[in-house]
C-alpha cells in the first residue's frame, strides 16, 4: 500500500513518496533559471509543490498524468503546506496501484448500483420504468455509471461520484415530493436518474479528471438527451408528450441560461429537480472544500470559486471559540432560582414577579405596562 499519503504529511518532514502529477508548470526565477510549479496528488488530496533547484535536469522526463517519485521537505508557506522537491524520478504505471491515486466514493459501487436498481423497480409508470431498465441493462452504461465522477472538480469529483450524487438527489426527491401534491414522483425520479447521464462520456477519468472531445464539443446535457431519445425508440408505445416532459427535465436542470441550461424549468417537476440537484451539489462542494482545505491556522477555508465565498470550518470555529469572561457567563447561565421564590403556577425557569425586569424604559414603556395590567 502507498505510504505516505498527502494527508499524512507533517510540517518539517523529509519525505520520499510516489504521487500523480495533476499539473506541471515551468516558470522562471529572477535569475532566469527555470523552476517547476507542480500539483501532486493521491486519493487523499492535492499538494502544492515547487522544485527550485536542478529543475532543468528533469523538465523533459515526465508530463502531467505521470507518476513521479519525489524526495523533499514539507513546509508551511503563507499558512498553507508546500512541498519543496529536491529529487524527482518518473515511475512506470505498472509499478503502482492506481486505486491509491484516484479519489473514490466511500460507498461500495455495487451496493450503490443495487440501490439504483431498487429505485428503478419502484417507479410505477411502466414506460418510464422500462426506459430506465433498458438504459442500465447496457453493460457499457452500467459500468460507466458506477465509475464516473459527477464533475471534473466542482462536486462529487471522485470515482463513483455520479452514482452517489444521483442516489442523493433521488432521496431528496422522495423526501420533498409528498410536500407538493401536484408533483409526479415517477417523472421526478426518472429525471433525477437521467439528468447527468451524459457525464459517462463527457468526462475522462482514466487518471486525472478531464473532458473528452465529445464532452468538449457537446456537453453532458446534449449527450444525455441523445441517449434518452435513442433508447425511447426501443420502448413500445412511449407517449410522445411524456417524452417531451422528460427531455425538458434534462435540458433545464441547470436552472438558468447563464449556467448552461438550454431552457429554464417550466413545470413543477423540472423546477424541483433543478433545486434538489443544485442543493446536493452545493452541499457536497461545501463538505469537500472544508475537508480538503490546506490552511494550517484559522477557521475559514480558501476562497471557493464554485461557491463564490470562503467557508467557515464550523467544528474548528466551535472548538477554538474563546469565552471573554467565562466566570460571568457561567453565573448568568447556571444561576439557580430559589425554591421559596417560586409561586404556585409559575415555571421554575421563570423569575419571581418581584424580580421581573420592565419590558422597556421611558414614557412609552410605562404606558405600555400600565395598559397590559388592565
Amino acid at each position: 500500500m502507498k505510504s505516505p499519503y498527502v494527508t499524512e504529511l507533517q510540517p518539517n518532514q523529509m519525505v520520499t513518496a510516489v504521487f500523480l502529477v495533476q499539473s506541471k508548470d515551468i516558470r522562471q526565477k529572477k535569475t532566469g533559471e527555470p523552476y517547476l510549479s507542480l500539483v501532486l496528488s493521491d486519493r487523499t488530496g492535492e499538494l502544492d509543490a515547487k522544485m527550485w533547484d536542478n529543475a532543468a535536469e528533469v523538465l523533459d522526463t515526465f508530463e502531467r498524468d505521470d507518476y513521479v517519485r519525489v524526495k523533499g521537505l514539507m513546509q508551511i508557506y503563507h499558512n498553507r503546506p508546500q512541498f519543496t522537491v529536491h529529487k524527482m524520478q518518473r515511475v512506470e504505471p505498472g509499478e503502482v496501484d492506481g486505486s491509491d491515486y484516484y479519489p473514490a466514493s466511500q460507498r461500495d459501487s455495487e451496493e450503490m448500483f443495487r440501490e439504483l436498481q431498487g429505485i428503478i423497480a419502484s417507479i410505477g409508470n411502466p414506460h418510464l420504468r422500462r426506459l430506465l431498465e433498458i438504459i442500465f441493462a447496457d453493460p457499457f452504461t452500467a459500468k460507466a455509471f458506477r465509475t464516473a465522477p459527477a464533475a471534473k472538480g466542482i462536486h462529487h469529483a471522485f470515482l463513483g461520484g455520479l452514482l452517489e450524487h444521483v442516489l442523493s438527489v433521488c432521496q431528496l426527491c422522495r423526501a420533498t415530493a409528498p410536500q407538493y401534491r401536484l408533483v409526479d414522483l415517477d417523472l421526478l425520479l426518472t429525471g433525477a436518474v437521467l439528468h447527468d447521464i451524459g457525464k459517462i462520456t463527457e468526462l475522462s477519468y482514466d487518471r486525472s479528471f478531464s473532458y473528452t472531445a465529445e464532452g468538449q464539443l457537446l456537453g453532458h446535457i446534449l449527450i444525455g438527451l441523445r441517449l434518452v431519445q435513442d433508447t425511447i425508440r426501443l420502448v413500445p408505445g412511449f407517449p410522445p408528450k411524456l417524452q417531451t416532459l422528460l427531455e425538458h427535465l434534462i435540458v433545464s436542470h441547470h436552472g438558468e441560461l447563464a449556467y448552461g441550461s438550454p431552457k429554464v424549468p417550466l413545470f413543477p417537476e423540472a423546477l424541483l429537480l433543478h433545486h434538489l440537484d443544485n442543493l446536493d451539489s452545493k452541499m457536497e462542494n461545501m463538505r469537500a472544500t472544508i475537508e480538503r482545505d490546506r490552511h494550517v491556522d484559522g477557521v475559514w477555508t480558501s476562497y471557493s470559486p464554485a461557491l463564490e465565498r470562503s467557508i467557515l470550518k464550523k467544528n474548528k470555529f466551535l472548538d477554538d471559540a474563546p469565552v471573554s469572561n467565562p466566570i460571568a457567563a457561567a453565573s448568568v447561565i447556571a444561576a439557580p432560582i430559589p425554591v421559596a421564590a417560586v409561586e404556585p403556577g409559575l415555571s421554575r425557569s421563570a423569575p419571581p414577579p418581584q424580580e421581573r425586569r420592565p419590558l422597556m424604559g421611558g414614557i412609552f414603556g410605562d404606558k405600555l405596562q400600565a395598559a397590559l395590567k388592565k
